[in-house]
């Protein structure tokens, strides 16, 4: 778990370079770049740092929508609350490349109502690990947190999207035809520490049994 700032798997891409001269210049050409790492400020948009081959320097706080797969304005060319559902959640973030979904195609349902195609990447995930500060976010609230699966889009962008706009496709495991998901969003914390009868606090017996197991183990062993 990192604060703020993780890793993310280097990838060659290139930047739109007004996102390099604050929007005032530059529209229409691109420049070589590297992702380097992602920075997760709550309540703003997922940033990129990407190293610039061409001039040697890093550039840090890109939002997805500053990259594109070739230097080439997409088509279509979506806005950035498209290909990105949520603003972060939190500071305290991960980078996970999920092996399963290594390399798989899948499409997620965007805002403006269309589909869009492309390849898993890595995921972004999220949570608030020091209790000893007020827990003001949500990333660990069970409906309404949500994790960012970046995909390289087929029109040339990249996308955040959570678990819940995404289909993925998976030849040996996923059939060509699937069900529609017509789940509900799950609102339950779950534990298991939550029978007061049941306790081996006093215990200090290697395998932590209580009496009532001891006893019953005893039984048992003696009828077999």
């Amino acid at each position: 778990m990192s604060f703020l700032v993780a890793n993310v798997p280097p990838h060659k891409c290139y930047v739109r370079k007004e996102y390099l001269y604050d929007l005032e210049s530059g529209h229409g050409e691109f420049t070589e770049a590297v992702w380097i790492s992602v920075k997760s400020i709550a309540r703003r948009a997922i940033y990129i740092e990407a190293l610039l081959p061409e001039y040697g320097a890093l550039y840090d706080k890109l939002p997805l929508h500053a990259f594109v797969s070739d230097p080439e304005t997409p088509s279509p060319d979506l806005p950035l609350d498209v290909i990105e559902l949520w603003d972060c959640f939190s500071y305290d973030i991960t980078v996970l490349e999920k092996f399963t979904l290594s390399g798989l195609r899948c499409k997620f349902l965007g805002k403006d109502k269309q589909w869009h195609h492309g390849e898993y990447m890595f995921t972004i995930d999220a949570c608030e690990p020091d209790y000893n500060r007020p827990r003001l976010g949500l990333s660990e609230t069970p409906d309404e947190h949500k994790s960012f699966n970046v995909i390289q889009l087929d029109n040339g962008q990249y996308a955040a999207q959570p678990n819940n706009r995404v289909i993925w496709y998976e030849a040996s495991m996923i059939p060509k035809e699937t069900l529609r998901p017509d789940f509900k969003v799950s609102t339950h914390d779950f534990a298991v520490e939550i029978d007061p009868s049941w306790s081996v606090g006093a215990s200090t017996e290697w395998q932590y049994k209580t009496p009532e197991e001891s006893e019953e183990i005893f039984k048992y062993d003696l009828k077999d």
